[in-house]
């Protein structure tokens, strides 16, 4: 895989072994590069959690983790919030995320 549309994972389910633990409400960005520091989930308790892009294995049909303890607590939340730019402060109109987490403009073909 070469990447994807950021709005395209933004609907994959974030699963762990098949269950379905939430799914991301938003894309956390590092504050000094157009790298993917993590997304942040709604998950199915109703809590909101943070999950590193470490920690992610981006699939064609969900993003998956090998735990559900790699998915950090809302407590947590917040200090990734403040570190964080969130994907719509970088004005893409159409945000492409590679395998790496590096965030650039979609290409278009000609």
């Amino acid at each position: 895989m070469t990447g994807r549309a950021a709005a395209e994972l933004l609907l994959l389910p974030v699963r762990m072994h098949g269950i379905q633990l939430g799914r991301p409400v938003e894309i956390l960005l590092d504050r000094q590069t157009d790298r993917v520091i993590g997304f942040e989930l709604r998950c199915g308790d109703g809590a909101h959690r943070f999950l590193p892009f470490a920690v992610a294995t981006l699939r064609a049909d969900e993003i998956e983790v090998g735990s559900a303890l790699t998915l950090i607590d809302e407590r947590e939340l917040d200090f990734y919030r403040r570190q964080a730019r969130r994907l719509p402060e970088l004005s893409f109109a159409e945000p492409w995320i590679e395998d790496d987490g590096t965030v650039h403009e979609a290409h278009r073909a000609a």
